[in-house]
């Protein structure tokens, strides 16, 4: 079948796209990604083959946020430890010190304030948290107004006095690593790390959470993907890990596949692909 295969979609970094698979494909035209981040494809190995390659960066932003604030809530109230606590075959009651945290009023870090960020920052503002956010750059006056934002310009200011850090950045060489040990040494022992960003950006070992250096973590994402089932964080409660739900609704994957379909015809068909990504 190597020589009818003209076009490739990419779901969830399946199929590794490496120089073993574009040298099996001589017809390959196009490879379509489900999603907006490529840091998964080496777009200058594609593009040496004549391969084009596009993203489906549709507007799933709403959705993305949605997970981001479930994970605050679920870690802040406890809840997957409190579900296991009512499913437990000894289960009568609820010891009195199972205490979670306030999210109402509390300071919300935000780490990145585009799209997804800024609708973060919106359905914070109805807990009525105390918003600060870092970026590249400033979001608008009247957009910060909206949600009452307020920036700041290092990221270490960002993380001392925060109860929850959430991180929405892009992967890149800038970005990785961006919150390990250091930073969250610089965190108060009472917070809460929330990340949907690419698994590399943040290093959360467990030993800090173990230690009580930050309160809780919720990640979206880890690195390496999946974490072995032997990995000390699987075994920890005060933290949450999902397998990337936050585009993971119908709607959502509805619109991400029409995209990459369209994307796909459009090279098949020798138009201009809406979404291309050029090798940088």
């Amino acid at each position: 079948m190597s020589k009818k295969v003209q076009a490739i979609y990419l779901w969830w970094h399946k199929s590794v796209i490496d120089q073993e698979l574009l040298q099996s494909l001589p017809n390959l035209k196009v490879i379509a990604n489900s999603g907006v981040g490529m840091d998964h494809l080496d777009l200058k190995l594609v593009a040496s083959f004549g391969v084009k390659v596009a993203n489906a960066p549709c507007d799933v932003s709403g959705s993305t946020a949605d997970t981001e604030v479930a994970l605050l809530l679920a870690s802040a109230r406890r809840l997957v430890e409190g579900y296991h606590i009512a499913i437990s075959s000894g289960m009568e009651y609820c010891e009195a010190d199972f205490l979670g945290v306030e999210v109402t009023g509390a300071t919300l870090r935000i780490n990145g304030m585009g799209s997804i960020g800024y609708k973060i920052a919106l359905r914070a503002k109805a807990f009525e948290m105390n918003i600060l956010y870092h970026n590249r750059t400033w979001r608008k006056e009247q957009e910060e107004q909206a949600v009452g934002a307020t920036y700041c310009k290092k990221i270490d200011s960002l993380l001392q006095k925060a109860d929850f850090v959430m991180v929405v950045v892009s992967l890149t060489p800038l970005t990785d690593e961006l919150i390990g040990k250091r930073e969250m040494e610089l965190m108060k022992p009472a917070a809460t790390l929330i990340n949907i960003s690419g698994g590399t950006i943040q290093n959360c070992p467990a030993t800090a959470l173990q230690t009580g250096v930050i309160r809780a973590a919720a990640l979206e994402v880890t690195y390496p993907e999946p974490l072995p089932r032997d990995h000390m964080l699987l075994k920890l409660e005060n933290i949450i890990i999902t397998p990337r739900l936050s585009i993971k609704t119908g709607k959502a994957t509805y619109m991400i596949t029409e995209e990459a379909a369209e994307n796909i015809l459009a090279a098949l068909n020798g138009l201009p692909i809406p979404s291309e990504v050029l090798p940088s």
